[in-house]
């Protein structure tokens, strides 16, 4: 489904919505409290400033005795085999954001990853799998990061573990070409990059990785990921307290000048090493 046609359709999700509401003779607030949002997040879902996650679309259902209209809907408009089921609303908040601010332990965000970073991430993890699912899998993560070439991209900050810059992921001509993908965006200040060094240490993101988002009219929120499943985060209190890790890493980060150096030392390193081999 084409991004216009998606938010054709999340219109009418919110118009559906509001138009179900008014008919049961309740509030926005009164909806809010039976699915536990606020009532402004209902606001916002009828406006389709914010996308309900499938289990909110279900407490609307019982609600509302809507005969899972809303379930179906919010299923039809994030279903897309490219992505985890956990993860398809994460990738239409990303089109949403005006700001993106990313921890990355392991492996270059999806928003930065080329052809080959990316076919090499999707082979490891799928080794059964046919070319053709690694090349529908690649080619959504591609077009996700289309977002950074638009002239309304988000602010996008990135702080990237060193571990990132040292896994030779698709051997070393493809890590090479990928750090040089991303200093490339550090130079054009498509994104701000820093690295978070070995010497570092301890820090405030043991568990893992962490993606934030910030929107224009509505409230942020925050990913977070494990091997296997995902968690979209909107509660004030969590979101905060994710913020406040994000800030710690950055704090414990090297500087932008810094990191480009290093990138871009870690690039020639392993272009030196395809060379001799």
């Amino acid at each position: 489904m084409a991004n216009g046609s998606r938010q054709a359709a999340w219109e009418f999700f919110g118009t559906e919505l509001k138009r179900r509401r008014e008919d049961a003779g309740i509030t926005q607030v009164e909806l809010g409290a039976r699915v536990f949002v606020s009532g402004g997040y209902i606001g916002q879902f009828e406006q389709a400033i914010r996308k309900p996650q499938l289990d909110v679309a279900q407490r609307i259902d019982d609600a509302l005795q809507t005969d899972g209209i809303f379930e179906r809907l919010c299923r039809k408009l994030i279903d897309d085999p490219r992505y985890a089921d956990y993860f398809a609303g994460v990738v239409e908040l990303e089109r949403l954001a005006t700001r993106i601010c990313e921890f990355a332990p392991t492996v270059i965000p999806g928003l930065l990853q080329i052809k080959d970073y990316a076919g090499a991430v999707t082979v490891a993890a799928n080794p059964f799998k046919p070319d053709s699912y690694v090349d529908e899998i690649v080619t959504a993560r591609l077009e996700r990061s289309l977002i950074l070439d638009d002239a309304t991209r988000p602010e996008y900050w990135v702080t990237l573990h060193e571990n990132v810059l040292r896994i030779p992921v698709g051997g070393p001509r493809a890590i090479a070409a990928q750090l040089e993908h991303v200093a490339g965006l550090m130079r054009e200040r498509a994104a701000v990059v820093t690295v978070l060094p070995y010497s570092a240490g301890a820090h405030a993101a043991m568990g893992g990785m962490l993606k934030l988002m910030s929107f224009d009219d509505a409230p942020p929120v925050a990913y977070t990921e494990t091997e296997y499943s995902g968690t979209l985060i909107d509660a004030p209190a969590v979101v905060m307290h994710a913020q406040r890790t994000y800030d710690l890493l950055r704090v414990a980060a090297l500087s932008p000048k810094a990191s480009l150096a290093l990138i871009e030392s870690a690039a020639e390193d392993f272009r030196r090493c395809a060379s001799t081999t």
